[in-house]
């Protein structure tokens, strides 16, 4: 049954029932780009807990105690003039023109209010709703639904505000409808951006390395069925689940990164057996035995190190790891059996524009031959030399790493618009927290020490200096449920307003309530950062803790060694701490931000430290497998160490280096998006894999393997019983052909 379900046996029937196969994919395309076609309808743009931190429980507080329900969405309508104030008829004119517009967007806008009425009704807040130099006022708007609801009244709003703006009076809109859709079209560009550079720039580079047109069309269109099948399951899991509009992004990108990685390790191995001499059949058989069974297992690595984002309770995270790992699983499903059945379709015309195969070429290059070979040989001459060379400059890359920053970024860190630029006023002439504002809820029955304790805390919150205001306390009906209102004067993203909380909870919370039953608890989009950060902490050591083990077990029974993992986790860690401290250096510290066309921001988008070190130790064990199955394989028919180690490197290093350029290719054209946190991510991403692709698998691999010799692949005694999951190598008559390595002893019957 195992035999059955092995690659080198599923390559077989596929390359028998080619047709077949062929079919059943298209049913499938169809299929998926049909769900696929709506995906974005069904995600969300906001993310939210799975558990119930804090802030959520102070939330639901509010909704069912307190409020009518969910809480309707808010915005801040800035008019703004250079020349104007308040005080002249042409700037009263344009409020009083815009409020009336916007309240008369029935069933989009519950209530708005300006200045004017404020003052008409004696309100004591008519003060706050004007600058200082009066030559700003902000319009306070609640819509007519919640985040539910957001799409059906986003565009006549905005078309509203677009309508009332120009140049002598600025009227523009801030807050969670106009920051969404920004978001939305923002993150729509930058995929289309990624894909018009990556795809081209892969093109280019699948042609030299293959040299053949047909070829390189192959892993594009796999990568593109991979991507059209994740979104289709995508879609259909939307239906039940809460995903985050990330989720398309991170399948586009990944789904191109392994897609075309896998799809070349495989047609370049199916090429080397037919220049070797196997007919096709044998050619694609022999290429699913060894190079597709590499790619399950490299998979397998990818989304065992992705399965770690599930665990963590934010729909930021599980959407992300499940994009990544149904990007993943549809491209290693689609190698083993769409790219065998169109292996077999084009036999020799997948060299097309060269007649055919050029049989026996390269089967009299030494296999100590080439560049690659040659690099191995000079670092495995100079062993630790080399290792201390690269190692060492991998830990100085690492080092700025200790002084990284983390944060949710806000509307500061998108591209200049309409919405950054009322920010902008709204942060220079009000309080930058007005739209987003802590609320600190009180669950306790009404009564003199509980009131006296609010009176408190409302003295201590507004002796700080950081806090723009603090409301009297509201009581729900019940008299059992209140809700203390504090705008800060920095944005809600700002990593000064998680520090506002933090003394909150366990400072002024404490001193306040002291002797008063109940709980306090502080809410708003400033807690709930807060509480993704410190959730995120939390769970970051186990997470590692759980990618390391399973990757180390995984590797072993690959490999039949306990030192191949224990180096590969190494290298890993390296490269990923390396890509780490380059993010800080360019995106938080500013080297060469400017340059890159990046932009300089205090903090690292929060989520991404962890996500990049699930993806890229994923991704880093690509080559890792690729390049060590092809030694062990060798070495396995020759029992030569050195030899095994040039061979191998020989072999994969040409396709190592394109697969690599490729992926770089492909996160850095994301990473030319204006979105700071898809910049961050694609560098870092990017860098990765090119530190990976050199110096780790070209100097560290062969350098540690020459310095261990056959300790390489060592495994206990006690570990025997352990299942023997290893690459299967030629058969005789292959192995036989395979080019002679000077000083490799020859094969032994029943080797």
């Amino acid at each position: 049954m195992l035999q059955r379900l092995s690659p080198e046996h599923l390559a077989r029937v596929c390359a028998r029932h080619p047709w077949r196969v062929v079919s059943i994919w298209l049913v499938i395309l169809v299929i998926s780009g049909i769900f696929a076609a709506g995906v974005n309808d069904l995600l969300e743009t906001n993310w939210s807990f799975t558990s119930s931190p804090e802030s959520v429980r102070g939330e639901r507080l509010l909704d069912d105690r307190l409020r009518d329900g969910p809480e309707p969405i808010t915005e801040t309508v800035i008019v703004s003039s250079e020349t104007l104030t308040v005080d002249d008829a042409a700037f009263r004119a344009r409020v009083e023109e815009t409020t009336a517009a916007l309240a008369g967007l029935d069933g989009v806008v519950a209530s708005v209010t300006n200045v004017y009425q404020a003052e008409a009704l004696g309100l004591p807040e008519a003060a706050g709703l004007v600058s200082a130099d009066r030559h700003s006022t902000i319009l306070p708007l609640t819509f007519a639904g919640s985040e539910d609801d957001a799409d059906r009244f986003t565009k006549p709003y905005l078309s509203t505000i677009e309508r009332m703006d120009s140049d002598d009076v600025r009227v523009l809109p801030v807050g969670y409808v106009s920051v969404s859709d920004q978001y939305n079209h923002q993150a729509e560009a930058d995929l289309i951006r990624g894909e018009l550079i990556a795809v081209p720039f892969a093109m280019v580079i699948l042609v030299l390395v293959f040299r053949s047109v047909v070829a390189a069309g192959i892993p594009l269109m796999l990568a593109g069925a991979s991507i059209v099948v994740a979104l289709g399951l995508t879609s259909m899991i939307a239906r039940v689940l809460e995903l985050s509009v990330f989720v398309s992004n991170m399948i586009t990108m990944i789904g191109l990164a392994v897609g075309i990685d896998y799809a070349l390790f495989i047609i370049e191995r199916y090429r080397e057996e037919r220049r070797i001499g196997a007919d096709v059949p044998e050619a694609i058989a022999i290429a699913g035995g060894t190079a597709s069974r590499a790619v399950v297992f490299s998979g397998l690595t990818v989304v065992l190190a992705l399965l770690g984002l599930l665990f963590i309770p934010t729909t930021i995270f599980q959407s992300l790891g499940l994009g990544a790992i149904l990007a993943v699983i549809a491209a290693v499903v689609a190698v083993l059996t769409l790219v065998p059945a169109l292996l077999s379709l084009l036999g020799d015309r997948v060299e097309w524009p060269r007649r055919s195969i050029q049989r026996g070429h390269g089967a009299d290059q030494p296999a100590h031959d080439g560049l690659w070979a040659t690099v191995s040989r000079v670092v495995m001459r100079y062993p630790v030399v080399s290792i201390v060379l690269s190692g060492g400059l991998l830990i100085a890359l690492t080092l700025p790493f200790f002084d990284l920053k983390r944060s949710q970024t806000g509307i500061e860190a998108f591209p200049e618009s309409n919405v950054t630029a009322g920010f902008q006023i709204l942060s220079r002439d009000f309080a930058a927290g007005l739209g987003s504002p802590l609320h600190v809820v009180v669950d306790a029955p009404r009564s003199v020490e509980v009131e006296a304790g609010i009176e408190r805390f409302r003295a201590l919150a507004a002796a700080d200096p950081r806090v723009a205001q603090v409301s009297d306390a509201q009581w729900n009906a019940a008299s059992d449920v209140a809700d203390i209102v504090i705008p800060l004067r920095f944005g809600a993203e700002e990593p000064a307003s998680y520090d506002v909380v933090r003394w909150l909870r366990d400072d002024a919370i404490p001193t306040a309530f002291a002797g008063t039953s109940g709980e306090v608890l502080v809410t708003g989009i400033s807690a709930r950062n807060t509480d993704f950060l410190d959730g995120t902490d939390a769970w970051t050591p186990l997470i590692f803790g759980f990618v390391l083990t399973l990757s180390f077990i995984l590797l072993m029974l690959m490999f039949r060694s306990i030192v191949v993992p224990l180096k590969a986790i190494v290298m890993n860690l390296l490269s990923v701490g390396a890509a780490y401290g380059l993010m800080v250096l360019v995106f938080q510290k500013g080297y060469g931000a400017d340059l890159l066309g990046f932009r300089q921001m205090p903090a690292i988008e929060s989520w991404i430290p962890l996500f990049l070190f699930c993806v890229l130790f994923g991704l880093s064990m690509d080559y890792h497998v690729f390049l060590l199955s092809r030694v062990q394989e060798q070495f396995r028919a020759t029992g030569d160490n050195a030899a095994s180690v040039a061979v191998g490197i020989q072999a994969t290093g040409r396709i190592i280096t394109g697969a690599a350029l490729i992926m770089v290719i492909v996160f850095s054209g994301f990473a030319m998006g204006q979105l700071v946190m898809f910049q961050q991510m694609g560098f870092g991403l990017a860098v990765a894999i090119l530190l990976d692709a050199t110096l780790v698998r070209s100097v560290l691999v062969p350098a540690s393997m020459a310095l261990l010799g056959d300790s390489n692949w060592y495994l206990p005694r006690w570990l025997a019983w352990l299942p023997d999951l290893r690459v299967e190598g030629r058969p005789r008559e292959s192995r036989q052909a395979m080019p002679d390595v000077p000083g490799a002893p020859a094969l032994a019957d029943g080797d």
